[in-house]
């Protein structure tokens, strides 16, 4: 019965957030990866400008690259790590593009609008594990002065009144290529090991052993 009410918690929850139009900036309407009841939740920064037509996260470049992490080390293909991780993000929408042509980075207003749908699914969900992907994601959980002093590092975090692990990502993205190189690449990896050990994850990956 606790399982069946977290689901229709849920459903209501991505309905009301389907219909969100805090931000008048934003140039669609929200993103959602569907009620994925979970006990591991991803969250990216910001849905890109392909996201909103295929309606799903990580719907592009950066997601053929995540989703092939998650193969490589989890043993995950996409499929799996959709249907059994609850994917959100730091704001739901795609916010545009600045005046250089890269995606804007959502405003801190922006941000706050958005913090009461992601403390809303940490009440539902309760989850063991976090994973947030590329900084303004890590950031909603813990400093980050510089990507090699988080990446590779598992936290212990408090928010909306739940305590959870965090294993901070790279973002996927090619526009940079931290993940590619040292100390980027290893990290990376050590992040992945602690993710395949996690409790949480442990059930759902069905590849690599780390020892």
């Amino acid at each position: 019965m606790a399982a069946q009410r977290k689901q229709v918690q849920l459903e209501r929850h991505i309905a009301k957030l389907l219909r969100c139009r805090r931000c008048p900036r934003m140039k669609s309407t929200p993103v959602s990866g569907g009620a994925i009841a979970s006990d591991v939740m991803v969250i990216g920064q910001a849905p890109g400008p392909r996201e909103p037509v295929l309606q799903r996260p990580f719907a592009h470049t950066a997601g053929k690259t995540l989703f092939r992490w998650f193969e490589q080390f989890c043993g995950m293909n996409e499929a799996a790590v959709r249907s059994a991780i609850y994917f959100a993000a730091v704001c739901r929408c795609f916010p545009g593009k600045n005046s250089s042509g890269s995606d804007r980075v959502p405003s801190p207003d922006e941000v706050h609008n958005c913090a009461s749908w992601m403390d809303n699914e940490i009440r539902i969900l309760r989850p063991r594990l976090i994973i947030p992907v590329g900084r303004l994601a890590i950031v909603q959980f813990t400093n980050c002065p510089k990507l090699e002093k988080v990446i590779g590092r598992k936290f212990r975090v408090i928010r909306a009144g739940h305590h959870f692990d965090v294993i901070p990502l790279p973002h996927p993205s090619g526009a940079s290529p931290w993940h590619k190189i040292a100390p980027g690449k290893k990290l990376l990896e050590q992040a992945f090991r602690l993710i395949a050990r996690h409790p949480a994850v442990a059930a759902l990956c069905k590849g690599r052993r780390w020892s």
